[in-house]
């Protein structure tokens, strides 16, 4: 839901747009924040879009905006404006903003780009694009305060006074004559001591840091647990190379939820970002068709019991309900794994510990609702006691089995390397439905012919 005061500003831009008044149109945006011009830009429909955007590429916020921006969002619409304006553009922003715009650029452009860009920004930017997109070398910025452990609290304050652009400067890096990392101290603990103190008196040497390689989502959930504003990183000879800003670590956390939660649906980000339906076909077709594979193994097994079926026609209509609760509570177990695994909440090394914590909870859940659908099954279909035993017993098998795999799956594949999150959803659900239609159906064949 939007902020009344961004549907407002919404309401003006479709409004000036409508009257052709570019010069009101232009004077709103300048007004408005970049942050707030992104999210515009998201809500206008397709033929205003690229006006906008025009538009807001000639403001001074240009380059803030597009940082608000995902890089899919404004890949295809950057390219025609040329190396020149886009280098412009680029040359208010952080050196690791600037490298994620490039990256996301056609190869060519983004060397004429960088080539395009003051010497010492094109170096610091090329140095960033060395790095994995995603690692904490992808996403750290090279501006930041180191001094020599050497230094007096003094001549520390001075130096920051004088210092230049520097993103976030809540932290001091304490170095060696070498630029390894030695220590960090805060602006308060700087300013609580004695002019004459030497930083290594009064730093704190057990500093928490990255490696350049790191995984950005490690790099977020250090950030987190050490409830840090900046985290530094290094390379593999301990030398500082750069920091993460916490409002980077706020991207990343959000990126890779978003992607997690799609990824378990059985999509990918195009989605949320690219309103094309030829698009959003060609990433839901491979998912859905393991869907498809599993309801044609799901009917070959039924085919198996259609003496029962025929005989009992009764138990055909408990079939939704059970797949459908089996269904619902191993994607409970199974979002729960993914986003515990995310989070460092879950030890991967104790895999048996939570199944047997969700396999607990699935009992009780099938005791109550396998109860309740007796009783339906009993009374309202007057089926008979076995009957209501058959689709009684279904249920609890059914959601036990759908929260040993749904919590089993994203441990095991997540041990195994591999993103728990991009093989579970549509397979996991499909394997469930096979495995409980053919548990229902053996409990029926047993008790009831």
């Amino acid at each position: 839901m939007l902020d009344p005061k961004i549907r407002l500003t919404l309401e003006s831009v479709k409004r000036l747009s409508r009257r052709g008044a570019k010069t009101n149109l232009r004077n709103l945006i300048n007004k408005t924040h970049p942050a707030d011009l992104a999210v515009l830009f998201r809500h206008v429909d397709d033929r205003l879009q690229q006006e906008f955007f025009l538009l807001v590429m000639e403001s001074q916020g240009a380059g803030e905006f597009l940082s608000e921006l995902d890089p899919i969002e404004y890949a295809s619409q950057l390219e025609p404006m040329g190396k020149d304006r886009i280098a412009d553009i680029l040359r208010d922003l952080q050196p690791d903003d600037v490298a994620l715009i490039i990256r996301h650029l056609e190869e060519e452009l983004g060397q004429a780009v960088l080539s395009a860009l003051q010497v010492d920004e094109s170096a610091e930017v090329e140095a960033l694009l060395e790095y994995g997109e995603d690692t904490a070398g992808g996403i750290m910025t090279p501006s930041y305060l180191a001094l020599e452990e050497n230094v007096t609290a003094k001549e520390a304050i001075e130096i920051l006074q004088n210092s230049g652009d520097i993103e976030m400067v809540f932290y001091l890096y304490a170095v060696d004559e070498h630029g390894h990392l030695v220590g960090a101290l805060s602006l308060r603990h700087l300013v609580t001591h004695a002019p004459s103190t030497r930083l290594r008196d009064i730093m704190t040497s057990d500093v928490i840091r990255v490696e350049t390689s790191t995984d950005q989502e490690e790099v977020a959930r250090m950030v987190g647990r050490y409830d840090l504003l900046a985290i530094p990183v290094v390379d593999d000879t301990n030398k500082l190379v750069g920091i993460v800003t916490v409002d980077d670590v706020i991207d990343v956390l959000r990126e890779e939820t978003t992607e997690d939660m799609l990824k378990i649906a059985g999509t990918d980000y195009q989605e949320i970002t690219n309103r094309s339906v030829l698009t959003s076909y060609k990433v839901r077709l491979p998912w859905l068709f393991a869907s498809l594979v599993g309801g044609v193994l799901a009917a070959y097994i039924m085919g198996f019991f259609k003496m029962a079926l025929q005989n009992v026609v009764v138990l055909s209509m408990f079939i939704p309900v059970i797949l459908g609760m089996g269904g619902n509570l191993g994607t409970q177990s199974m979002s729960i794994a993914v986003r515990g695994i995310a989070t460092g909440k879950i030890d991967v090394r104790r895999t048996w510990r939570f199944t047997f914590k969700e396999l607990r909870v699935a009992m009780l859940l099938g005791i109550t609702y396998g109860l309740l659908l007796a009783i339906v099954a009993h009374f309202y279909f007057s089926g008979g006691l076995n009957l209501g035993i058959v689709v009684g017993l279904g249920i609890c098998f059914s959601m036990c089995l759908a929260a040993v795999i749904g919590s089993m799956v994203p441990l095991m594949l997540h041990r195994m390397g591999i993103d728990p999150a991009v093989a579970t959803g549509p397979f996991v659900t499909t394997a469930i439905d096979i495995l409980g239609i053919t548990g229902y159906l053996l409990i029926a064949r047993s008790l009831l012919l």
